[in-house]
């Protein structure tokens, strides 16, 4: 009987199941995320889950890969450094449509080109100067993303700016109608400019995960998990990683469904970045129609219908401005400062000690850096470039990094960078004071609770007198704040809505009453209607109290904490493709391919014609990315009017699903 092997790689572990024929857990083991080297951590938890049960690598028929490491790059605003390429656009959708903030100062050319509607070239391309811009100011980048007018109606000026690139760079492009097949081109852009920004890491993560197997003696094809659930083959994921954001959520809610059987629930991960919150019906996830939304950017990458929040075990824990000084977590990750402390351990209780000694809270109390090796560093500025020196190979506080205002910027830039981690106040340290976590160092959580503990609220009253007081604050604030994004997810699938946005409903007084039991003139209840099913290692921790506040049943299944590397290895390989057919002219019906657009005399040889050549695509892809037993669907939307009592064809969409078995190693 076939052995599968699922991996995870989160934001704090990376897991690791063995599961029997499709059927049976028999073995799941975690370690630690070692994000300096990934690889490190992949073959620690692989290493472990196949000592458990004495399975020799080489009877691994399958192995798959789940990471949120798209996802948290996105939230967090990591990645490389790239280059836009804007061909046949106005420079105004750059601000328009929030392109150049996506950019971060990296560079960008807008360029003559472009295709109309019928796919006919509006201007040529002005291939000078793009190369003039590949040398210049163009060539100090790790990636390029191509986008123009109407590429996905005629996609030749992208081919042929990824030509120039090619010639002139041999760097990687990332072109837009590869993601999508839709219009909307600045969205299609902002797409494009993703995928390039995460092809680095992508790179790395999966070429070492692949190194790491080979070293253990694991011989089977490695696959990935899509946002959409589905699997891809290891190397299309290297080429099209904005695919993978929400792979591990997905494969999350994949997991929970093969877990608990359930139909209809809500799924509720929570990691150490994010928690990540979907809708199961009738046992299926929702794809979400505009496209997987992810650290605020809207992207056109089909991916299920996924809240995702910065609310996880390793969340900043923040004061905000104000008289009440209330406490915030998220977006933004840190190191527990208990776990930093289990690998600097001198340095940080020193530190810490030296701390609790001053009469006065600082700016940086509890604050550690350490650089992350092994990550582009080209592009820096001075300033970043002084404070990364500063920061060396190990820990330090960051108190003795900064040296003014100035650089705590170029240290937020490094961070976003993904060059260095900071280490702080977190949920996972707050549990580890009250005792619900016993993984890494509790006395250097206590420590650093009271140090957070002694700042000032607006009113001049100390936020808490002792760290157990403020860990069981933090502990209440992750509860609802996990709380909150289950309902905006529940009012945002409710049909028919309510009239106000999600988040506004979410945090109505009458909805905060209600879950209060209201009864006075008025009596008010309310509550999720469906069950919640918990994931993530922490969920034991947290969740119990999320089901009581929100009188719903909560579902914590065996190997919750693993669901992500279970749901990474029992899914399908899936692919969707889709073309249009429009009607530029009467009598004359034009099929849009990659290579160019084909003309027929009449709209049902062109739709056949299209779903042919969708059809072999797919499938051929498929088969390319490790599935057997393939087999295709195609849907037609068609759109058509009546004009003088005439029907007229206007445009028609053809979506060709093909699905199939992963292949398993003999």
């Amino acid at each position: 009987m076939s052995v599968l092997l699922g991996v995870d790689t989160g934001g704090t572990y990376t897991d690791a199941v063995l599961i029997e024929g499709e059927r049976e857990v028999i073995a799941s083991a975690k370690s630690l995320t070692t994000r300096h080297d990934l690889a490190q951590g992949i073959g620690a938890a692989v290493r472990a889950v196949l000592d458990q049960v004495q399975v020799r690598p080489g009877d691994v028929a399958l192995a798959s890969l789940s990471t949120t490491l798209a996802t948290n790059a996105l939230v967090e605003g990591q990645g490389g450094r790239v280059g836009l390429i804007y061909i046949g656009f106005d420079a105004r959708d750059l601000d328009a449509h929030g392109l150049r903030e996506a950019l971060r100062g990296d560079p960008f050319i807008v360029l003559a080109g472009g295709h109309n509607h019928g796919g006919g070239q509006a201007q040529p391309l002005d291939e000078d100067a793009l190369v003039a811009w590949l040398q210049g100011e163009g060539a100090d980048v790790s990636a390029y993303a191509v986008a123009a007018q109407f590429a996905t109606r005629n996609p030749g000026h992208e081919l042929r700016a990824e030509a120039l690139i090619r010639q002139y760079q041999g760097k990687p492009a990332s072109l837009s109608h590869h993601l999508s097949a839709k219009l909307n081109g600045p969205k299609r852009a902002l797409t494009a400019l993703l995928n390039a920004r995460l092809i680095g890491m992508t790179h790395r993560l999966i070429g070492r995960a692949e190194d790491v197997l080979a070293e253990i003696g694991v011989s089977a094809p490695l696959m990935v998990v899509r946002g959409d659930g589905a699997l891809m083959s290891a190397g299309q994921a290297k080429e099209r990683p904005i695919e993978t954001i929400l792979s591990g959520p997905a494969a999350s809610i994949v997991g929970a469904r093969w877990l608990t059987g359930a139909q209809n629930a809500l799924v509720s991960d929570i990691g150490g970045t994010t928690t990540d919150v979907a809708v199961l019906r009738d046992g299926r996830p929702a794809i979400d129609p505009a496209g997987a939304e992810v650290g605020g950017w809207r992207t056109m990458v089909e991916a299920v219908a996924m809240r995702t929040t910065g609310l996880g075990g390793d969340s900043e824990l923040r004061m905000l401005d104000g008289l009440a000084g209330q406490l915030s977590l998220g977006p933004r990750r840190l190191l527990p400062v208990s776990l930093v402390a289990m690998q600097a351990p001198d340095l940080v209780h020193e530190v810490l000690d030296a701390q609790l000694r001053t009469l006065m809270p600082g700016e940086h109390d509890a604050r550690f850096v350490r650089a992350v090796p092994g990550v582009d560093a080209q592009g820096l500025g001075d300033r970043e470039r002084a404070v990364l020196a500063r920061v060396g190979e190990g820990v330090q506080p960051v108190s003795a990094v900064l040296k003014s205002r100035l650089e705590g910027q170029a240290l937020a830039r490094l961070v976003a960078r993904g060059l260095v981690q900071v280490a702080g106040v977190t949920p996972s340290d707050a549990a580890h004071v009250l005792g619900l976590l016993d993984a890494w160092d509790r006395s250097a959580a206590e420590k650093a609770l009271q140090l957070f503990g002694r700042r000032r609220r607006g009113s001049g009253e100390m936020l808490a007198p002792n760290p157990s007081d403020l860990a069981r604050m933090i502990i209440d604030q992750l509860t609802e704040q996990t709380c909150l994004a289950l309902l905006e997810s529940a009012f945002a699938e409710e049909q028919p809505g309510f009239g106000l946005p999600p988040a506004d409903l979410a945090r109505h007084v009458l909805l905060a009453r209600g879950l209060q039991r209201h009864a006075g003139l008025v009596r008010l209840e309310a509550g999720l209607n469906v069950d919640v099913i918990g994931l993530g290692a922490s969920a034991p921790t947290y969740y119990p109290a999320v089901g009581q506040a929100l009188h719903a049943r909560m579902i914590l299944p065996e190997h919750a904490g693993v669901a992500n590397a279970i749901g990474a290895v029992v899914g399908r390989v899936t692919l969707r493709r889709a073309g249009t057919v429009t009607a530029p002219s009467e009598g004359k019906y034009r099929v849009h391919l990659a290579t160019g657009p084909l003309d027929f005399t009449t709209p049902e040889e062109a739709m056949a014609h299209l779903e042919a050549v969708l059809r072999m695509q797919a499938e051929d892809e498929v088969r390319a990315g490790g599935a057997e037993g393939v087999q295709s669907t195609a849907t037609r939307d068609e759109r058509r009017a009546v004009i003088e009592a005439r029907e007229v064809f206007l445009e028609a969409t053809i979506t060709v699903e093909a699905t199939g078995r992963p292949r398993v190693a003999a």
